[in-house]
Order: C-alpha cells, then structure tokens, then sequence
C-alpha cells in the first residue's frame, strides 16, 4: 500500500495518504528534535514518495516546526496546493497573555495569524482544536471556525485530544447550525493505549469522522528497542515521557516482537500495520528525529499482517475500557433479544420470564 493510496478522510471530500507525516520532532527547541536540514531531508523523501498530509501544531518546537514546513514550501507554490497542512490551535505562546492561547475567538484568530505567518501561506487545509477546555463555550469556537472557512483561511476543521462527549455535542452544534463540521479526529492510539476503543472511536465511526491516531509507537516502547530480557540503557530520547516500561507492557512488548520476527518484520513496523489496520482509522501519525527512522517506518506500508498475527496483538493488548463499553458488547446484545423471537427462532439466551404473583 503506497502513500498514494489516498483515502477521504471521515464525511469529506479530503483526501489523504495512509500516513500523515507528523513533524513534531521538527526542530531543535526542546533539544531532541531534527535539525532543520534532517527535518527538510525527511519531508521531501516523503513527498517523493508521494505522501500529501503532513501535520503540525503551533506548539511543536515552539512554532519551530512550522517555520520549517513553511520554509519548505515558499516558492513552491505549485507543490503546497497539492498537498494537505494542518496545524493545531490551543497552546499560548505569549507569556502574561490570557488570551494568548485557548479555543476563544480572540485567541483563535490571533493563533491562526500567527501559524499562517510562520506557515508562510495564505490558508491551512485542516485547523485542530488541540485541546478541550471546558470553560469556553463549544458555540463561540465553532462559529470562529465556521468564520474562518467562510474567509477561506481554513478548509477543514479537526479535533484533537477532546473528550468523546464534548466532540459529540460540538459536532451536533456544527450540523444543526449549519456550520463548518468536525471531519476528523486526533487522539493516542496504539497496541499500549488502546482505550479510545471505549467512546472515541465507535463516535467518529457513527458520526463520520476520520481517526488520525498519534503515538503508534508510544513513544519509541514499541519500536523493538524494548524487551523484558533487555538490560541496560536504550537510545531512546521520548521513552522518557512514558516512563520505563511495566510488566503489563512487557508483555505486549514481548509478544510483538515475537510476531516482528515472524513476520521478517521491524517491531515499529508491525505495531504501525497494526494501528492502521483497525477499524475506522484513516491515516496514521508517523514522525522520526532521522531519516533511518522514517524510512524504517515507511516499510510498515508494505506489510500486511497474517489473520494469526492479528489476533495475538489484538488478544494481548485488549483495553480495560471504562463502563458501560464491556456492558454495551456484551450483555446489552443478549437483553435485547431475550425472552423474544428473531426472525421467528426463540430466543435462548435466557429462560422466559415467569408471571409474578405481586399484585400492584
């Protein structure tokens, strides 16, 4: 499957690659970042190849991520039509400015001004809300964006890392006002977090949203460097942010790598395929600090994992998911039908109930 193999992502006309070229690690601000010439190298191998989605936030690198990708692209006009930027919106860059970030109008417009100059381009094909605050009111941010895809500075509208709840309720606002709708989705996802199973995903499978999950590698513990019979330090520079590995994630880890070899795979290839293979993801995040990393990354497109494969990662990393999930698959299905008829079979599920002797 090539980075050309385009899909639409959620209920839209957008399509993109089956890997998004996140650029977080564009930058050298927090000091583990690609330098500007690596990160440059990275984006142009992946428009050689034919990837057209690249995502990146206000925040990353401290708008140094931006100004790289805008760098990239002045003069070539041409070739930033063709392809799909998105940047993120929350973050305040302004120290002392209570209005500095947040999903407020006026920090919305001042956010987006700002990521446009840094982009070094007249408009974003997709804005994320990068966060969810609880105190602005969904309204107010919706109809800001709704204005700036009127003014043509924005052509989609994202959420990311937003409570399944508060994205329902915003995305019911948008369609019932009329306005700019959420198309897709930002959230972690990965053989170690798999929880958005329990509301995120099943709402933007029913409500038409794409899924762009990040993290598939969480955080380089899935990249093969990681083992249970592993001593000694690992190169790693974002294992840091997780922490070491538990022993509930050696054992996912373990039995990963123990499909990696069967496969005649990479360990991060394999949780990449993976990640992409479940059911309503769209296009998946991949980011790398060097070039052997991304390329190492890219071979996940060529593979495709065995039905056995499947099910050993799938029954090794199955989520503890929040109520009332587990109930919802399981017991919800049986009450549904119990006692009934389905297509004229009884059901026998559990025995008919018996006629009370209470009087009411």
């Amino acid at each position: 499957m090539p980075l050309t193999s385009y899909v639409t992502l959620g209920r839209s006309g957008l399509r993109i690659s089956p890997f998004t070229l996140g650029t977080m690690t564009f930058g050298e601000d927090h000091g583990w970042g690609s330098s500007p010439e690596e990160s440059r190298n990275i984006l142009a191998a992946y428009l050689d190849r034919g990837g057209n989605s690249i995502d990146t936030a206000n925040i990353y690198t401290n708008g140094h991520s931006e100004k790289i990708v805008g760098d990239y692209f002045a003069g070539r006009s041409a070739v930033r039509d063709r392809v799909v930027i998105g940047t993120k919106f929350f973050a305040n860059l302004h120290e002392n400015d209570p209005n500095g970030g947040g999903p407020g109008r006026k920090a919305i417009v001042q956010q987006l001004d700002n990521s446009l100059r840094r982009l070094q381009t007249d408009y974003v094909d997709i804005y994320w809300l990068h966060n969810f605050d609880p105190a602005t009111p969904a309204e107010e941010t919706l109809r800001a964006l709704d204005d700036l895809v009127s003014a043509g500075k924005v052509r989609y509208v994202g959420f990311s890392d937003v409570p399944a709840w508060a994205t329902a309720e915003a995305a019911t606002i948008a369609r019932i006002r009329g306005w700019a709708p959420i198309i897709a989705l930002q959230l972690e996802y990965s053989l170690l977090e798999r929880t958005a199973e329990g509301e995120l995903i099943p709402m933007a499978q029913a409500m038409g949203m794409g899924v762009l999950p990040w993290g598939p590698l969480k955080s380089g513990l899935l990249s093969g460097k990681y083992s249970s019979t592993t001593t000694g330090p690992v190169d790693t520079t974002r294992g840091h942010l997780v922490g070491a590995p538990s022993q509930a994630d050696y054992v996912v880890i373990d039995a990963l790598n123990a499909v990696a070899r069967e496969a005649d795979a990479s360990a991060a290839a394999v949780a990449l395929a993976w990640v992409q293979s479940r059911p309503g993801v769209t296009s998946t995040l991949v980011g790398a600090r060097r070039m052997d990393q991304f390329e190492a990354n890219l071979r996940a497109l060529d593979l495709k994992l065995s039905d056995t494969h499947l099910k050993v990662l799938d029954e090794v990393s199955a989520p503890a998911l929040n109520f009332p999930a587990v109930n919802n698959r399981t017991l919800a299905p049986m009450l549904q039908f119990a006692g009934a008829t389905v297509d004229g079979t009884p059901s026998a599920v559990f025995p008919p109930l018996r006629a009370s002797r209470t009087r009411y």
